[in-house]
């Protein structure tokens, strides 16, 4: 199994599967769908119409990797459930935030 994340130059991607309405924002581990890929599993409480969720996702992420919401943002998925998120930042430690909080 590949991580749910790639890392670039200037920044990290991140796969999520968010679950709008989800009764509590949490990010919730990782995990693979049928076909293999890893992604990082996150609720949140807001619902998923005009941006709602998707900003709560960012704010999740930014709170939990305690880096500016600013430096995240979505580059697919606006609507779907599987999103990708880019972080902007140094990969490697952006790389040891993210392994830190997911323990």
């Amino acid at each position: 199994m590949s991580p749910p994340w790639r890392l670039f130059g200037d920044h990290l991607r991140l796969a999520v599967r968010l679950t709008p309405n989800g009764g509590r924002d949490a990010v919730d581990g990782i995990e693979v769908d049928g076909e293999g890929e890893a992604f990082l599993k996150a609720r949140v409480t807001s619902v998923p119409e005009k941006g709602k969720a998707n900003k709560a996702l960012i704010l999740l992420i930014a709170k939990s990797l305690r880096i500016p919401k600013s430096s995240i943002s979505l580059v697919s998925g606006e609507t779907a459930r599987k999103k990708i998120l880019r972080i902007d930042g140094d990969p490697e430690d952006l790389l040891k935030k993210l392994e830190m909080f997911l323990g």
